[in-house]
């Protein structure tokens, strides 16, 4: 397969259908901004514990099937995120929430360096969530891909205390 084809040195690409959409486009948009975020979950891994670093594969796998599923505008044709994708995250953020101390207030993003990570994948996905709920407020959108990556970015926040925990980091409050 060859790199580089030039269909899109005039700013224009191609969704799933082959159909011919501006690179600026909101669907380019969100799932451009879902490879953002997935790049940044793969520059954390590995982390140094085996659990997260399993989540962390897999979640790195589901984002690949919401920038396909985003990338097709017929959602009810290839690939696609479903229920069970949901699921799975909420069973990793309540798996991981139940070795942290409960949240009562808010938290600055930061920690060691596989925590601050994670944080800024989430605050990532915050966005790729964002540009899909622009995207799908007019176009074709499977609602499930735009479900798991609230619920991701979630997840991305409760993994990031997770492992700042593991490494003895402290939560810092903001002050106001």
């Amino acid at each position: 397969m060859k790199i580089y084809t030039g269909r899109g040195d005039e700013g224009m690409t191609d969704l799933r259908d082959m159909s011919r959409v501006s690179k600026t486009s909101e669907r380019i948009e969100a799932y451009g901004t879902v490879d953002e975020a997935n790049t940044i979950v793969g520059t954390v891994r590995p982390t140094g514990y085996d659990d997260v670093d399993q989540w962390l594969e897999r979640i790195q796998n589901h984002l690949h099937i919401v920038q396909a599923d985003f990338a097709n505008p017929d959602p009810d044709d290839g690939p696609a995120v479903k229920r069970e994708h949901v699921d799975w995250i909420e069973n990793i953020i309540d798996e991981a929430d139940t070795e942290l101390d409960p949240l009562e207030n808010f938290i600055l993003p930061g920690g060691c360096e596989a925590g601050a990570t994670i944080h800024h994948a989430r605050a990532v996905t915050r966005r790729a969530e964002r540009r899909a709920v622009g995207f799908a407020a007019d176009q074709p959108a499977n609602e499930e891909a735009i479900v798991y990556l609230n619920r991701l970015s979630d997840a991305l926040f409760t993994l990031a205390r997770l492992v700042n925990m593991r490494e003895g980091v402290r939560e810092d409050q903001p002050t106001y």
